[in-house]
């Protein structure tokens, strides 16, 4: 009967010096995949910077495309059109039919 007891201890002593360095290598891998993860976050991060930077300046070039003092100023000098006088102007309105 104390013979039951020492195989036990053996085979916990066994499993102890197997579990311990398994842990440690399951350790090691999950570091690894945190630190490709980190520094993916930081290039998304990078990215993410550039594109706000991009956008900021793509609205900043529409506000200035879009101005009416540019519109005006193609219109008149490439377009040769001018703005309209009173006496130009036609105005037609539309009934509603019942």
């Amino acid at each position: 009967m104390k013979r039951f007891p020492k195989v036990l201890k053996k085979i916990f002593y066994v499993a102890v010096a197997v579990l311990i360095p398994g842990l440690l290598i399951l350790n090691a891998i999950q570091a690894e995949r945190y630190m490709k993860i980190e520094r993916e976050i930081k290039e998304l991060e990078k990215k993410q910077v550039q594109l706000v930077e991009e956008n900021e300046k793509l609205i900043t070039d529409i506000s200035l495309l879009s101005s009416s003092q540019r519109i005006g100023a193609i219109a008149e000098n490439d377009l040769d059109m001018h703005k309209a006088e009173s006496e130009e102007i036609v105005r037609v309105e539309m009934e509603k039919k019942k």
